[in-house]
């Protein structure tokens, strides 16, 4: 999906690599208890770094697992608009383009966690039924141990 105005000259594969890159800084981020301001924006920009690098290099599965990352940055700032904004991308994408398993059951996770920042429990509470349905189809049995997992965050 190269487009000249947002190809800055990197090769697919470094279009790639850096989208991986600062995916994975980014869980790094989301990971600790506190954050500095300089930690939250680097959370924010990297997120949507990656999101742009993998829209030029990725494929759709690529693209929705980047806006469920940004749905889930902006939740756990307790930014419900903007986490419901890209939750709801993500899922557009798991629905345009086919995708189940383990990518729907994260989209529906992101919509329960936005709504649940929202402090909007009967959306929250559905996108969360819809999520543990979701769970069921998920193949591999790490990756539905994983998504149990954070399913349960949600309280």
């Amino acid at each position: 999906m190269t487009d000249p105005k947002t190809d800055e000259g990197l090769s697919t594969d470094e279009h790639r690599r850096i989208g991986a890159a600062l995916f994975n800084y980014v869980w790094t981020l989301i990971e600790l208890d506190e954050r500095t301001p300089e930690q939250v924006d680097d959370m924010i920009h990297s997120a949507h770094a990656s999101a742009h690098h993998w829209r030029i290099a990725g494929e759709p599965v690529n693209w929705a697992r980047s806006e469920w990352q940004c749905s889930r940055v902006y939740s756990v700032l307790e930014r419900a608009e903007p986490a419901l904004w890209h939750g709801r991308r993500c899922l557009e994408l798991c629905e345009g383009d086919g995708l189940v398993d383990f990518d729907l059951a994260y989209a529906y996770e992101a919509l329960a966690r936005g709504y649940g920042v929202l402090g909007e429990p009967k959306p929250a509470a559905h996108y969360r039924g819809l999520a543990a349905r979701a769970a069921d189809g998920i193949s591999e049995q790490d990756d539905r141990e994983l998504f149990e997992q954070d399913l349960a965050t949600l309280g």
